[in-house]
């Protein structure tokens, strides 16, 4: 029996010594490289197939995104209805995603299904045919899900702030329009999946509680296709900034609350400041004992919530801040996350609130490793923007060891602001 007399021993996070489990590596017969982890005492399994078919690679508007969704909506041999009647006999869930580098097909099941599962998964990145009907509803659908969105502040600010930041023409700072999808044509897609699917570059993504043949599975039904061509050339995108600084939109002239986000463009994570950055960012406004979530949220009473993060892209990066607060106190929200940049500037962070950000970082970190599903996902992030567990322990040390000065320093050479897109969306 314990002694409930003795407090246990608390070791906080920060105390903790995190290692990143190692992954598996193999190669199927046509080259496809499979990175896998085998954890987990569920016996569950979660494949992703991860093609370099983001919108970078589009030549029309919106092309790869819908090539990506209707990859499920029927091949030669089956309808869309019998698809997603076979996984769901298999209580399975197969997903797709479109990003702008990459796109992905994912699928979690039973791991004693797999073997059923795989071969339709092969078919649909081999024989899609894109139905007219299908093409149709989805245009349909897609249109009226973006009517709705287009009222609503806070999606009208996410798409404009990065229009501001990179300008329309690069992929991450354009957007879609119902015009866009009233010009979409079945053969376009049909193009853009030849080239880029059936014929691109695949890398295997596995994880979960593997089979002891899951080598031999995969290279069955996969390690014969013509999915390991070369990564398709890049297309040189340059940013184009807008020279304007501040906005203020009228969305609904009738609406009582804004959306609000202020931005100022930043390095990928090859930057040496990147990392240190992040603990920086958690200070600002990254959780919710942040400084901002303190001040704005729960002193001033403007929102419900305010939050700051680096975007997640490749090539290049942000640093945002984003909230919705009421009409009437968005230039006061405004004011005082200027305010917090300036206290940050001017004043060292405490050992103790330095403390406590280590904690939760740390927290974090432990958590996100918490099973395979969240490992495989974090050596995804470092394989496909060339990072090696290099980066993941530089990191640790980073959390652990950057001092208050340091963290200053980093204040004063990114949160100035002049160099803040300013929007507010109403």
């Amino acid at each position: 029996m314990p002694d409930r007399t003795t407090e246990p021993f608390i070791l906080d996070a920060v105390d903790f010594d995190l290692k990143l489990k190692p992954y598996q590596h193999f190669l199927l017969d046509n080259g496809i490289p499979v990175y896998a982890v085998d954890a987990g005492a569920q016996e569950v399994i979660m494949v992703e197939w991860v093609f370099y078919a983001g919108n970078w690679y589009e030549e029309k508007n919106i092309v790869a995104a819908s090539t990506n969704y209707m990859l499920k909506n029927g091949t030669r041999r089956k309808k869309a209805f019998d698809i997603n009647e076979h996984f769901e006999f298999y209580g399975a869930y197969l997903n797709r995603n479109c990003q702008h580098e990459t796109a992905t097909v994912t699928l979690h099941c039973l791991s004693k299904h797999l073997n059923e599962l795989i071969p339709v998964v092969a078919e649909i990145l081999t024989e899609s045919v894109f139905p007219e009907e299908e093409l149709s509803l989805y245009k349909q659908n897609q249109k009226q899900w973006l009517q709705v969105n287009l009222k609503k502040c806070d999606y009208v600010a996410g798409r404009l702030i990065d229009e501001y930041l990179y300008g329309f023409h690069h992929p991450y700072g354009k957007y879609t329009s119902t015009l866009d999808y009233d010009a979409l044509q079945r053969e376009e897609l049909a193009q853009f999946y030849q080239h880029y699917y059936t014929g691109g570059k695949c890398l295997l993504f596995v994880a979960g509680k593997l089979p002891a043949d899951i080598e031999k599975q995969l290279n069955n039904i996969f390690g014969h296709l013509p999915l390991n061509k070369q990564i398709p050339p890049e297309i040189e995108y340059n940013a184009q900034p807008a020279i304007e600084k501040k906005y203020h939109i009228i969305n609904d002239p009738a609406g009582v609350q804004g959306a609000i986000r202020m931005a100022r463009p930043f390095q990928n994570r090859h930057h040496p400041d990147f990392s240190k950055v992040q603990v920086l960012n958690n200070i600002f406004g990254g959780f919710f004992g942040s400084r901002l979530m303190s001040n704005i949220r729960e002193d001033k009473g403007y929102t419900y919530g305010i939050h700051s993060y680096l975007q997640n892209h490749i090539h290049q990066s942000a640093w945002m801040v984003s909230t919705e607060a009421g009409r009437d106190v968005c230039d006061a929200t405004i004011e005082e996350v200027y305010k917090e940049m300036q206290r940050l500037r001017d004043e060292p962070v405490t050992e103790d609130e330095l403390y406590l950000v280590r904690n939760y970082m740390m927290g974090s970190i432990l958590g996100n490793l918490d099973g395979p599903f969240q490992i495989i996902a974090r050596w995804k992030n470092y394989i496909l923007n060339n990072l090696t567990e290099d980066y993941f322990y530089n990191n640790i040390q980073n959390i652990k060891t950057i001092s208050a000065e340091e963290l200053m320093m980093l204040a004063r050479k990114y949160l100035n602001t002049d160099e803040f897109y300013e929007l507010t969306v109403i």
